[in-house]
C-alpha cells in the first residue's frame, strides 16, 4: 500500500487493469435517464444506454457524484492512514470538482488534495497513470498535485465523433447544423481547450477515412510528442481504434498505445463510433 492514493472519477475511462494494478480509486458519476439514476459502470454500461437510446428516443444526462459519494469513498481510505490526490475531469464541465472540495473539508486538513484534470477520459487516465506511478515512486501529496498542474497543460486529446445525432440531442448543435452535417456526413474532431469542449476540426466521409487523416496528422507531428504513451479511445468503433493503434506502433517510436474503452459517461454526449487520441506534448526545454 502506497502512502498516496490516487482517486478519480469515472469519466476518466481509466482501464480496470491499471485500477487493479496501481490501487487506483474510482468514484462514480450517474447516468440519469428520466427520474432515474443508475452509477456509470456499476448499474448501466455503455450497451445499456445505446440500446435505450434506439428504443425509446430518449437521451441520458450526467451527474456528478455527490459531496456524501466522495466523502464515502475517501474514509476507508483515510482510516488505514493513506492521503489523497482525488484528480477531477474539468471543473468548467462538471460540479464533480467543486463537490470533492466539499467532501475534503469533511477530514482532517492536508490529508485529501483536489486536482482539476481540465480534461476528460482519457486525457484524465494519462494523468492518473503517471500521478500513480509518481505515488509509487515516493512522491508527497503536494508533489503530486504540482506535477498533475505541470502536465495538464501538455495533454492533448482529439475525438472523432462518428455521428452529430449526440451532440444535436445534448444541445451542442443547432437544428440546421445537425440537418446539413448529416447530409453530407460531416463528422467534428473535438478537443479540450483551458478546460472547455471546443471543434477542432471537420471531416467529411467514412470514419475509418476521417480516422486516417486524423492519425497522418498526429503521425506528422509526432516528433513533438511525448514517446511513452498514447492513449486511443473509443466507444464500439473496435476497429478504428485497433487501426490507430498499429499504425502508431508502426510507423512511429512510440513505446507503448493502450487502447481503452470510453465508459458511459462520456458516451452519453459522443454517442457509439466515437474514436478519440491523447498524448502529451513533449516538455519545453529551457
Amino acid at each position: 500500500m502506497t502512502q498516496v492514493k490516487i482517486f478519480a472519477d469515472s469519466i476518466s475511462d481509466v482501464p480496470n487493469s491499471w485500477i487493479e494494478q496501481h490501487d487506483i480509486g474510482i468514484v462514480p458519476l450517474y447516468v440519469v435517464f428520466g427520474e432515474t439514476a443508475y452509477k456509470d459502470k456499476l448499474e448501466i454500461t455503455t450497451t445499456d444506454i445505446y440500446s435505450r437510446v434506439d428504443e425509446y428516443g430518449e437521451l441520458p444526462r450526467t451527474a456528478a457524484p455527490s459531496p456524501a459519494d466522495f466523502a464515502a469513498a475517501f474514509a476507508p481510505c483515510i482510516e488505514q492512514g493513506q492521503d489523497i490526490v482525488f484528480i477531477s475531469m474539468s471543473s468548467k464541465l462538471s460540479s464533480t470538482y467543486q463537490n470533492a472540495l466539499i467532501a475534503a473539508e469533511e477530514f482532517p486538513s492536508g490529508r485529501i488534495r483536489v486536482v482539476d484534470s481540465m480534461h476528460v477520459s482519457g486525457g484524465i487516465a494519462l494523468l492518473v497513470l503517471k500521478a500513480a506511478l509518481a505515488a509509487k515512486d515516493g512522491a508527497s501529496p503536494q508533489q503530486i498535485v504540482e506535477l498533475v498542474e505541470e502536465w495538464r497543460e501538455r495533454v492533448e486529446m482529439e475525438v472523432l465523433v462518428d455521428s452529430l445525432d449526440y451532440l444535436h440531442r445534448g444541445g451542442r448543435v443547432s437544428s440546421v447544423q445537425h440537418m446539413i452535417g448529416s447530409l453530407l456526413k460531416i463528422r467534428p474532431v473535438l478537443k479540450i481547450k483551458d478546460g472547455f469542449v471546443i471543434s477542432a476540426d471537420k471531416y467529411r466521409g467514412k470514419t475509418e477515412k476521417a480516422a486516417q487523416r486524423m492519425l497522418q496528422q498526429l503521425i506528422d507531428n509526432f516528433h513533438k510528442i511525448d514517446r511513452d504513451l498514447v492513449i486511443v479511445a473509443q466507444t464500439l468503433a473496435e476497429k478504428a481504434a485497433d487501426y490507430i493503434r498499429s499504425a502508431l506502433l508502426e510507423q512511429t517510436d512510440v513505446k507503448d498505445v493502450a487502447v481503452i474503452e470510453g465508459g458511459c459517461a462520456i458516451s452519453c454526449h459522443c454517442g457509439p463510433r466515437t474514436v478519440a487520441i491523447m498524448y502529451m506534448r513533449k516538455a519545453v526545454q529551457a
